[in-house]
């Protein structure tokens, strides 16, 4: 099975096409494939405990792995301790090191 990575830049509070990203996500996992989401940009404010509407943990709980970047977190001002349950921290670096894997596909939105 191939694994595949979606980078989530937009804000899912402004961009209504967000929902994309989950309903794929969720397929391929279904499928058997190994899905990352990589939040950065403003696509880390969905990561926040509070954050209305996401669907974080939903793809958390079905295994779908879900990073923020760390870099985007500060500069929105949230911290660590803000994320939704499995959401995890995550730098620029692991997401490099995701798409020079083999059989790798990487979507960016």
């Amino acid at each position: 099975m191939a694994r595949y990575v979606f980078i989530e830049s937009r804000d899912p509070f402004e961009s209504r096409d967000t929902q994309f990203v989950s309903d794929m996500a969720l397929a391929l996992k279904r499928l058997g494939h190994e899905v990352v989401i990589f939040l950065a940009q403003n696509g880390v404010l969905a990561a926040r405990q509070n954050a209305r509407r996401s669907h974080l943990s939903l793809l958390a709980k079905a295994g779908v792995s879900v990073l923020a970047d760390d870099f985007s977190l500060r500069e929105r001002g949230v911290a660590g301790e803000e994320l939704s349950a499995g959401v995890r921290e995550s730098g620029i670096d692991a997401l490099v090191d995701l798409l020079i894997q083999k059989e790798t596909k990487a979507i960016w939105h």
